[in-house]
């Protein structure tokens, strides 16, 4: 049975579930005959883009240039966000707002919080920005993984953490939708462009619905499903465009620091 999920944006079910059902009647006008009626939420996300009967999902950056090369890309949304430029994106460097601290360099030797090891814009990005100033190794006194990049911000907010790369889209959507969850902190820096999220499908899906979930997800952009979601547009990104996210982190180990 063919499976779709949409992970990675949205602040709750709740805000992704008319895109899909929007982008799942596409499908079907467009002639897809076979379109699952609900979304999956998978616990294991790297299992589920790695299975034979995937036929919808977005990814990170990071697991698509590094572990899943067997997927196809289908393309990727451009978002209507401050810190996104085209098909591009970056994260945040966010710190309480009563931090004295300016710029990344005054966080050294402080904890940091991040969404996981295989993000792109909660974790890689950042080590990107701290190897050139780390030292023997290290920048961070400690680094801490929150599970997403909400719950990195909660941190922040409770004192747990001091910093944290923060999606910049995720940052919008929770900022629109939940306003006082993002109140007591503020941006001190960003993480360099990278692409963005890509759409992802089995390797095993042929050339036909490849087409049609291109079709489909292109037209989305226009559908009123897309506002909640913040998309503006949607591009074909080719799979050589994402090798920069391993090249910074190549980078970074070539400097002795392999981890926050």
């Amino acid at each position: 049975m063919l499976t779709v999920s949409l992970p990675m944006y949205g602040v709750s079910h709740q805000q992704v579930e008319p895109f899909w059902q929007a982008l799942r009647d596409k499908l079907r006008q467009l002639g897809m005959a076979e379109v699952p009626q609900a979304l999956s939420w998978p616990q294991d996300l790297l299992a589920h883009w790695q299975s034979p009967d995937l036929l919808l999902s977005q990814t990170c950056g990071y697991p698509s240039a590094a572990l899943l090369p067997q997927v196809q890309l289908v393309g990727t949304y451009h978002y209507r966000v401050e810190g996104c430029s085209g098909a591009h994106y970056s994260s945040w460097l966010v710190v309480r707002d009563n931090e004295p601290g300016e710029r990344l360099a005054d966080f050294r030797g402080r904890v940091a919080a991040y969404n996981s090891r295989d993000s792109q814009s909660g974790y890689n990005s950042l080590l990107t920005l701290v190897a050139p100033l780390a030292q023997q190794g290290r920048f961070f006194r400690q680094a801490i993984a929150s599970g997403a990049h909400y719950e990195s911000m909660k941190m922040i907010l409770r004192g747990q953490a001091d910093i944290a790369a923060i999606d910049c889209v995720s940052f919008a959507l929770l900022k629109r939708a939940q306003p006082q969850a993002v109140a007591g902190l503020k941006i001190i820096g960003r993480t360099a462009a990278v692409p963005g999220l890509p759409l992802i499908t089995a390797a095993g899906t042929t050339p036909r619905q490849l087409a049609l979930l291109r079709a489909a997800a292109s037209a989305m952009v226009n559908d009123p499903a897309s506002e909640n979601l913040l998309i503006g547009d949607f591009s074909l990104v080719p799979r050589e465009a994402y090798r920069v996210i391993t090249e910074h982190e190549q980078q970074a180990v070539a400097r002795g620091v392999t981890a926050l």
